[in-house]
């Protein structure tokens, strides 16, 4: 039977439950489950504001779009972010006619502290740091250099569904956290996401601009009175808004969230044990101690990445690649050269299979397998 990189499991008896109650209230669009969902999400994380949305893509043009408005910023200012991600993080930075300027990684493929002060220029405003794979990195020095440099942080957690530092979900010390619950992420459902900002009015201002501008919106005019079908509209906003079904699905896979990420970090540790021996033809991306990752995706770097997927392929093994450095794009090309460690990522990077479907011998056996290549 083949191997993918990623499948998603789902208590389907429990989702079925919740999505049947939005079947009998007929209410499926944004409501109920949306606001249950947010509340029970800013418990969970310990943030102080939620907004639910269609995706952590959504969730990221809001947020610049935001931040970029609201504090007075500029088309053209700065933003520093990492090549090495989904384009969602950077093409978000360009919809809101803000720059994006390219900091390396590290060992964590995260962004590297280092470099990021050496990119920073007197038209810099933020940074965006994206937790790849659910690693933390050197966040904590990133809140460190954004606080003595004035510059607001926006934090791509795309990744990062249940990842702990320290023994705490990060988000409080950033301006606006970016949550996705995306088919295949950690925490699944069919798409959607969730925007944190720090700031409550920010929240008010991402519920209207979410819901095409429009002051109110339906679920808050349901029952408000003789004049609930009136409303005002106070920005030229987009569609972003989540609806009652996914989050339906996305309740009722919270509470398997941390159970779901243990297995996860325990197939990364069967992996580590088999390839861990291999050290001199395999590398490994490093996970600070202090951070107790979501694990999202498992990679190695090795020589010849292209030959290795396409071996595993012939045995019925489908890895993937996260990612291809932006840089390699045409719109991006003008930062290509400036992250050589990203580079070399980007060419040797292979993700393996890591998800709840699969056993310490399906594990053992892809672990096998690239040994075998590797040693060839």
């Amino acid at each position: 039977m083949a191997i993918q990189v990623f499948k998603p499991v789902f208590d389907v008896e429990a989702c079925l439950s919740q999505i049947r109650e939005c079947l009998e209230r007929g209410w499926t669009g944004m409501g109920f489950k949306t606001v249950e969902f947010e509340e029970l999400w800013k418990k969970y994380t310990g943030l102080p504001n939620a907004y639910y949305l269609n995706s952590a893509t959504a969730a990221l043009n809001l947020a610049f779009n935001i931040l970029k408005s609201e504090k007075g910023w500029a088309d053209g200012d700065e933003v520093i972010s990492t090549p090495l991600t989904f384009v969602s993080t950077n093409h978000a930075i360009l919809k809101a006619n803000l720059h994006a300027v390219f900091a390396d990684v590290d060992d964590t493929m995260c962004l590297d502290p280092d470099d990021v002060v050496k990119k920073i220029t007197p038209k810099t405003r933020a940074v965006c740091f994206v937790a790849f794979g659910g690693n933390t990195g050197r966040y904590e020095e990133i809140v460190k250099i954004c606080k003595e440099h004035n510059l607001a942080l926006v934090l791509d957690a795309a990744h990062m569904a249940g990842t702990r530092l320290n023994g705490v979900i990060p988000g409080k010390e950033a301006d606006c956290v970016c949550w996705s619950y995306q088919a295949v992420k950690n925490l699944p459902t069919g798409d959607s996401g969730m925007i944190c900002f720090k700031e409550k009015a920010y929240d008010e201002i991402a519920r209207k601009r979410a819901w095409l501008g429009i002051n109110k919106d339906t679920y808050a005019r349901f029952g408000a009175g003789s004049y609930k079908w009136k409303y005002d509209v106070e920005y030229v906003g987009n569609k972003y808004n989540g609806n009652a079904v996914m989050a339906a699905i996305a309740i009722a896979q919270l509470p398997h969230l941390d159970e779901s990420n243990k297995y996860r970090r325990q197939v990364a540790a069967w992996y580590m044990e088999k390839l861990s021996a291999h050290k001199d033809k395999i590398s490994f991306v490093r996970i600070p101690e202090n951070c107790e990752t979501s694990q999202h995706i498992f990679q190695i770097i090795v020589e010849n990445r292209d030959e290795l997927l396409q071996f595993l392929n012939e045995h019925e093994i489908f890895p993937g690649v996260h990612y291809i450095t932006n840089t390699e794009y045409c719109m991006y090309s003008y930062g290509k050269g400036t992250c050589p460690k990203a580079d070399y990522a980007s060419d040797h990077v292979i993700s393996l299979p890591c998800h709840l479907g699969l056993t310490k011998k399906d594990v053992y056996h892809i672990a096998d397998l690239v040994i075998e290549f590797v040693n060839k």
